[in-house]
């Protein structure tokens, strides 16, 4: 069975000071904290086991906030990440959690958006089920500044590097990877970069030297946005709010996500939005189970 992490530690020293005394995964982006994003991919992705990875200092904050995930129709567990060591840690942290299952590790302060993103992840998972591994291109302006995809001519992947100088392709890797069972194992095997930490890009390097590494380009139609900078955050509100005050579109409802799926009943989704009060969001899950809202059964 497909299970999740959502890896919410690091320090955020890029977005200080609003991250002296909290997470950035639970600062609001736009109408809601910016972990129900890489939540809600998660639960498009039809994972309803996740771990929620985070510092001592922050996990009391995410429980307080997602509680067990009953409201949700998930299973959501909690790890510490005592120091950021780098991202494939998460899958050696949760080990015992994963078990040896496929999984799908979301980085917490990524966002996705597209019509038809669910089916994209959904296919995704279902390689991980056969023994690959995906992850996910986005053209970007500068690459240097992520993991980098090369193609051949045939579009297969040739190489992964992390922030090269001289980039091969414009494509860099976003914040969103499906494994299969040996992800932990071999993240394991992983050494510590000349910074210190153990590499994704590294963990990638094996199983495409396996031969077991797939790309899966967001295309046309489709929005990254990574929000671990001031800019950054500030843009992707925007965005999120442009997409609700013109499309009428909420962008990541976790609560609809799991109706929609029929993990909740009309009744828990209620409930839910009476919890939120008066608030927009509150007054979107009303909509949704008051069949006004059609969106989710067309979208996802």
């Amino acid at each position: 069975m497909m299970k999740g992490i959502i890896l919410a530690g690091g320090s955020g020293t890029r977005l200080y000071p609003l991250t002296l005394v909290t997470s950035k995964q639970l600062l609001p982006v736009y109408d809601k904290p910016m972990i129900f994003y890489p939540l809600s991919t998660l639960m498009l992705a039809g994972v309803r086991e996740i771990l929620v990875i985070s510092t001592p200092r922050d996990l009391p904050g995410f429980r307080r906030l997602l509680g067990g995930g009953e409201r949700l129709g998930i299973k959501l567990e909690y790890a510490e990440q005592p120091a950021p060591e780098g991202l494939a840690q998460a899958l050696v942290i949760g080990e015992k959690f994963l078990g040896g299952e496929p999984c799908a590790l979301a980085l917490g302060d990524n966002i996705f958006y597209g019509a038809g993103l669910g089916r994209l992840l959904t296919a995704a998972a279902e390689d991980a089920e056969r023994g690959l591994a995906t992850i996910f291109g986005y053209y970007v302006d500068r690459p240097s500044d992520f993991g980098v995809v090369e193609f051949d001519d045939n579009g297969n992947v040739v190489s992964v590097e992390e922030k090269p100088a001289q980039p091969k392709s414009n494509y860099c890797v976003t914040g969103l990877y499906f494994y299969d069972g040996r992800a932990s194992s071999f993240a394991k095997q992983v050494m510590p970069s000349p910074r210190g930490e153990l590499e994704i890009t590294d963990l990638n390097k094996m199983y495409l030297d396996c031969g077991d590494l797939r790309v899966r380009l967001l295309g046309r139609g489709f929005t990254w946005l990574d929000t671990g900078t001031v800019d950054s955050l500030r843009n992707a509100s925007n965005f999120i709010r442009d997409m609700s005050f013109f499309q009428k579109t909420v962008v990541s409802a976790p609560e609809e996500i799991a109706y929609v799926k029929g993990w909740i009943t009309k009744k828990k989704l209620l409930e839910n939005a009476e919890a939120y009060g008066k608030s927009p969001y509150g007054e979107h899950l009303r909509k949704v189970a008051g069949g006004r809202f059609l969106e989710g059964k067309l979208f996802y």
